[in-house]
């Protein structure tokens, strides 16, 4: 049923995702005419609310996918949000979160972004309509609290100061992060 959901440009996603080499930065992602098309990400599982994704290739790319369930406030018109959580094992990546809001989120310091799950929140940077956590030394905290709970609270302000709140299931999670692990070695 995910891989319905999933649009062409989210194929993209997780390998134009940030590195730990240059934290809260996005690469260069311009190909030039020797460049082939990325290969298209095969969904080899779906577990729960979640997929699992691997785009083959020398540098080979696996992430597990969610959509929220809700969105509020539900009268604001804006594109599809997703969390995922990316392997790069070139790139020596391991479970590197991000979130994609569907909109450009407000980047000044008092109206910072957050996850919430369970009793932690978790502060997210955003670059654009991507979302961070600002703290990447918390990647394994939050999948922890991710894997023990059953929903995230995604809270975000646009541009146009609309404050947001995207709620994800988190079912299915654990048993998507082992068979990508499985699949990403």
């Amino acid at each position: 049923m995910l891989a319905l959901l999933v649009p062409t440009t989210v194929a993209a996603a997780p390998s134009s995702s940030r590195t730990r080499r240059a934290p809260h930065a996005r690469p260069n992602t311009k190909k030039t005419a020797k460049d082939s098309a990325p290969a298209k990400p095969n969904l080899i599982g779906t577990f729960g609310d979640w997929g699992a994704y691997v785009a083959p290739g020398k540098d080979k790319t696996c992430y597990v996918l969610a959509q929220p369930k809700t969105r509020a406030p539900t009268t604001l018109k804006r594109d599809p949000a997703y969390v995922f959580i990316s392997t790069r094992p070139a790139e020596n990546v391991h479970n590197e979160i991000s979130i994609v809001e569907g909109f450009d989120v407000k980047t000044d310091a008092s109206q910072s972004a957050s996850a919430e799950i369970g009793k932690a929140s978790f502060e997210m940077v955003a670059k654009g309509s991507d979302l961070w956590l600002k703290d990447d030394a918390q990647q394994a905290q939050m999948i922890a609290a991710m894997k023990k709970n059953g929903q995230m609270l995604v809270k975000a302000k646009s541009l146009k100061g609309n404050l947001t709140t995207d709620t994800y299931s988190l079912d299915g999670l654990t048993l998507a992060l082992n068979r990508v692990l499985k699949a990403c070695k």
